[in-house]
């Protein structure tokens, strides 16, 4: 060591963290309703294709060595989907449910805005899915690759719940999704990135926890495959989840990392003395 104090090179603060994600959710918010609208069909179309490998993984299996396993593989399936919109950086629901809020609570765009944000990117999310729904119950049992009983039992994984239990349960995806958004952020390599999406978003599909897009795609298929799922049960099912969704990326994850960073302060640079 040579003679003389060695300052040590200090991380990323909290508030540098803070600052870049709030930059990209601010460029986020003030972007064209053209842009927004559009990135929302994709994100929904995007998604979807997690609900397809889902349904192809049930209609092919012949069964499973245990429930684990069956979660375990269900949720690597569904995984497919987050990665191709988070990595592709298309406009999701439940990412802007994170990061939309952000520039609100430090004064940096209005109430106006952020719900014009939310609410082109969920009209473009519930187009896309309906979209990619409607291929699944063509394309699919022409391939042969879906069958109606598959997407059946993912829908019925879903729906039958209280009003409250599919909340707490949109709160818990709606968290994990906003911890995928901070962290992912928050994370300047690929490789790190990637594992982000891929280990949170699985906890999502292994729960499985209520997600309002995925989820959405995986009831609107089985319907359009010919399940006998009423309308009703949709809706109940949308609420409940879409709000829940918001509490847990906005709520547990934005506005309490926000907090916690804004706080946190610059640290100092700290000096070791030489020997």
């Amino acid at each position: 060591m040579s003679e003389g104090n060695q300052q040590l090179s200090a991380k990323p603060s909290n508030p540098e963290i803070l600052e870049r994600t709030l930059e990209d959710a601010l460029r986020q918010i003030k972007r064209p309703a053209s842009g927004l609208l559009l990135g929302g069909i994709s994100a929904g179309l995007n998604l979807s294709f997690g609900a397809l490998f889902m349904g192809i993984v049930l209609t092919f299996s012949i069964g499973f060595p245990s429930p684990l396993i069956k979660q375990f593989v269900l949720a690597n399936a569904s995984v497919i989907g987050f990665i191709i919109v988070v990595m592709g950086q298309s406009e999701l629901f439940t990412a802007h449910s994170t990061m939309g809020i952000l520039p609100v609570v430090d004064q940096r765009a209005t109430l106006g805005e952020l719900g014009r944000q939310w609410g082109l990117v969920y009209a473009g999310n519930m187009i896309g899915c309906i979209i990619f729904a409607a291929l699944i119950g063509v394309l699919g049992p022409a391939l042969n690759v879906v069958t109606p009983e598959a997407f059946g039992k993912l829908a019925n994984a879903l729906l039958p719940f209280s009003g409250l239990t599919i909340f707490l349960s949109a709160i818990v995806a709606g968290w994990l999704m906003g911890m995928v958004v901070w962290l992912v952020s928050a994370s300047r390599y690929k490789m790190g990135q990637f594992l982000i999406i891929w280990l949170l978003t699985m906890a999502i599909g292994f729960g499985p926890f209520h997600h309002c897009i995925l989820g959405t795609t995986e009831v609107l298929s089985a319907m359009f495959l010919g399940e006998n799922i009423a309308v009703s049960s949709l809706f109940h099912f949308l609420a409940w989840t879409t709000l829940g969704n918001i509490v847990g990326g906005s709520v547990f994850v934005a506005l309490l990392n926000y907090g916690q960073s804004a706080k946190a302060g610059n640290p100092k640079n700290v000096d070791i003395a030489g020997e």
